[in-house]
């Protein structure tokens, strides 16, 4: 795949001194140090520095999204139930100031790595995708880790959470084996740059999450929604060369396991088996991981706010809607009929 990369800024043009040389200009929204021209625009203060540098942020995002592929959403996510307790880590503020600018700071943060991996990898898609898998598996050790501390003290508690960011780092952690198996951490540069990056993610990811799971969260939906596009656009260039080649078997033994609970538990945006992936070639397990970056992008969404995440088989709540919502053992076709019935209500 060829990644789009930003180009290498000129060589600075070197000028021999001369004596009827003016003296240069300063850039363009910049003032000089010195005393301004009658008429000029006066100083911008931190207000008006704040506000375009939020512009800019939102134009960027906006174009952006204009070239990558659209995440779609497949199925309305259910509504939560109120949590018992006042005191609660998990309460973010509702002033909109504080959100956009959790924002603004993700999308900083984002576009900056992904112009290093740009710059970087380029034409190596395979070492790409096996740094970028590495990295996108630590926010969720990163979350359960600030869970059990808070179970611990007995400050929150809330099993959902903490079974769904499992299959969630359960799922990168097979793109990751997929990676490896096709060669993505063959040279130590690599695996030295996808650890080192990945410690400290960690670390930055608890404390982001201890100040602000919404501010995580969403930094977390930035980082999945790059990379479906980067899936997506390697599948657009690379189609009829995928499609000959085989699947890994890490990639076999993951999608088509029989007990495919944690492979539902992750999407939670879909009903329980309303999803099951096709494997028959190497362009076959790109689109399901293409597919699962897209319901990890959902569900981190759906995590900024607060109390909104249920586990896809929490059937609880269908059985106290409908009383005739039965489910024979682990029917798959019952428990679709049954959310799809607690979903409608």
């Amino acid at each position: 795949m060829a990644v789009a990369s930003a180009s290498p800024l000129p060589a600075a043009l070197s000028a021999k001194p001369g004596p009827a040389r003016s003296p240069p200009r300063p850039a363009p929204g910049f003032l000089p140090l010195r005393a301004r021209r009658a008429g000029a625009a006066p100083r911008l203060g931190p207000v008006a520095t704040w506000r375009r540098f939020r512009v800019e942020v939102i134009k960027t995002q906006r174009e952006k999204q204009q070239t990558e592929a659209p995440v779609e959403e497949s199925f309305p996510a259910r509504e939560a139930a109120p949590l018992d307790g006042a005191d609660d880590p998990m309460v973010p503020s509702d002033e909109s100031w504080v959100v956009k600018l959790e924002q603004s700071i993700n999308i900083f943060l984002t576009e900056s790595v992904i112009m290093v991996l740009d710059g970087v990898y380029r034409d190596r898609n395979y070492a790409r995708f096996f740094v970028l898998e590495t990295i996108a598996r630590v926010p969720y050790f990163a979350f359960i880790s600030v869970l059990h501390m808070y179970e611990t003290f007995g400050w929150w508690r809330r099993a959902d959470y903490i079974k769904v960011h499992f299959a969630e780092s359960w799922n990168e952690f097979h793109h990751l084996l997929i990676m490896e198996e096709l060669g993505g951490n063959a040279l130590w540069i690599d695996r030295f740059l996808a650890r080192f990056m990945a410690f400290f993610y960690y670390f930055m990811t608890v404390g982001m999450y201890m100040l602000s799971p919404r501010m995580a969260y969403h930094f977390s939906e930035c980082v999945e929604r790059h990379a479906y596009s980067t899936y997506d656009k390697f599948l657009k260039l690379h189609e009829e060369e995928l499609k000959r080649l085989p699947a890994p078997e890490a990639a076999l033994n993951y999608y088509l396991n029989e007990d495919l609970y944690l492979f539902d538990e992750f999407q939670t945006a879909r009903v329980p088996c309303s999803r099951r992936p096709k494997i028959d070639n190497l362009y076959d397990v790109f689109v399901n991981i293409r597919d699962d970056e897209a319901e990890h992008c959902k569900t981190m969404k759906a995590c900024q706010t607060h109390g909104n995440l249920r586990s896809p088989h929490s059937t609880q709540n269908c059985l106290e809607a409908d009383t005739e919502c039965v489910i024979p053992g682990n029917d798959c076709e019952g428990i679709v009929d049954c959310v799809k019935k607690s979903l409608t209500k």
